[in-house]
């Protein structure tokens, strides 16, 4: 017996609520068990980014400040590497060191302090140099008056400076630097009269001149602390 249109119509929509019953209950189940899994296992701690599987809490990675590299200058490039560490080691703890104005204030002192010393000015020998070459310099002024000598000597020029050596003892900067220099040498006795030297014939002068600073002190300048020929 064949259905009439209305009564088809009624079985497929059985059907189609058959068919979304179904699904509902496969959903309804898998549902289920992934809740039932999850409650068996909530009580379980879960491992965080900083604890491992065991529960030991790992310790949190804490970035560490990096050391500062202090910045060097390009012309303390291509020096040996001792001069090279010691100005560095300067460098750090002496943040206002630069080492062209030291060349240059170097080349003044260089100037300074001969011109003192030949024309016996042991007051400005005092502000330039510690007490052993200041004490030093000032014996041989004693010495040259006793003598009755003076000294007529004119720095023509000085032809270059190096670095011999740089340091850092403990808070002591120490600088050794080489002095290549054209110097015309006149003594004369107690009537002017020319017992040495002339100043027509520059000679060439080779000094060593070690210069020190206190890295903590607040002022800027530098003493000289040793003498040497180069």
């Amino acid at each position: 017996m064949e259905l009439p249109p209305a009564d088809w119509d009624t079985v497929a929509l059985i059907v189609e609520i058959v068919i979304l019953a179904m699904i509902a209950a496969f959903l309804g189940l898998r549902l289920y068990s992934v809740l039932g899994r999850r409650a068996e296992h909530e009580e379980e701690s879960v491992p965080t980014r900083f604890e491992r599987s065991d529960g030991q809490t790992m310790a949190r990675a804490v970035p560490q400040p990096v050391a500062e590299t202090p910045r060097v200058p390009r012309e303390m490039s291509g020096l040996a590497p001792g001069i090279e560490q010691g100005l560095r080691d300067i460098t750090a703890a002496d943040r206002r060191f630069e080492l062209m104005p030291f060349l240059e204030g170097a080349k003044a002192a260089y100037s300074m302090v001969l011109e003192a010393f030949w024309r016996g000015d042991k007051e400005e020998l005092r502000q330039l140099c510690d007490d052993d070459v200041y004490q030093s310099f000032a014996a041989a002024i004693d010495a040259r008056e006793k003598a009755g000598e003076t000294l007529d000597n004119r720095l023509v020029r000085i032809d270059d400076t190096q670095i011999r050596s740089a340091r850092l003892d403990g808070r002591t900067a120490r600088i050794s630097v080489v002095f290549v220099a054209d110097i015309a040498s006149v003594t004369r006795d107690r009537n002017g009269n020319v017992v040495a030297g002339s100043l027509d014939d520059a000679i060439e002068s080779r000094d060593v001149w070690t210069f020190s600073r206190d890295v903590n002190s607040p002022e800027p300048d530098w003493l000289l602390d040793e003498t040497d020929e180069g």
